[in-house]
Order: C-alpha cells, then sequence, then structure tokens
C-alpha cells in the first residue's frame, strides 16, 4: 500500500483525522478540569472569597474596638449591659437594712471563753 499526498482519498482523511484531534482538543481546553470555564469558576470563587475575607477582616476591627472600649471605658461598660443583659444603672441607690437582722451573733470563741 502506497499512499501519496496526492492522493485525494488520503488526503481528504488526513484533513479529516486533523480536523477531528483540533476539535478534541479546543472542547477539552474548554470544557476539561483545567480548561477555560473551570478557570472562571476559581476565578469567581476566589473573588467570593476575598470578598469573605474582607468583611471578616472589617468585623474583626469593629470587635477589637469595642474590646478597647470595654477595657477602657466605663460608659461602653454600661451601654453593653443595657444592651444584652436588658440592665439599667441606679445612681446612688441604698438599701435600708432591718435592724434585726443585723443584730450580732454570739461567736463560738465567747462562749469557749467564759467557760474556760
Amino acid at each position: 500500500m502506497n499512499f501519496r499526498w496526492e492522493d485525494g482519498r488520503f488526503r481528504r482523511t488526513a484533513m479529516l483525522v486533523l480536523a477531528l484531534i483540533a476539535i478534541v482538543l479546543t472542547v477539552h481546553e474548554i470544557f476539561g478540569g483545567h480548561g477555560y470555564l473551570a478557570l472562571r469558576r476559581r476565578r469567581q470563587e476566589l473573588q467570593t472569597l476575598q470578598e469573605q475575607v474582607r468583611q471578616l477582616q472589617e468585623e474583626n476591627q469593629k470587635l477589637e474596638q469595642q474590646i478597647k472600649a470595654l477595657k477602657t471605658d466605663p460608659k461602653a461598660i454600661e451601654k453593653l449591659a443595657r444592651e444584652q443583659m436588658k440592665l439599667r444603672f441606679v445612681a446612688h441607690s441604698v438599701a435600708a437594712l432591718r435592724s434585726e437582722v443585723c443584730q450580732p451573733i454570739p461567736s463560738v470563741l465567747e462562749s469557749n471563753q467564759q467557760g474556760l
């Protein structure tokens, strides 16, 4: 069997095989695991992750400022107590104690000293 380029049938078959190879490679480059569409998906994921990182950094900075304020500013502590624990600050409140509750209780030492 003698193949010659000038032979029309061989030429058509070779061109068809080359065209099929080119089509397969193109499809693989577009739809393959490392192809164009996968690259676009990864870029989109990267942008989403970068946005999440930016949001977390902002939240972290706000929390650090809140921590600093809670360590140094009594008003910040009062505000947090009011908001989260439903507490309120009552200035100058005095509780009156009943006198019978505050009577001294005889101690054990006094009774032991009398018995000696």
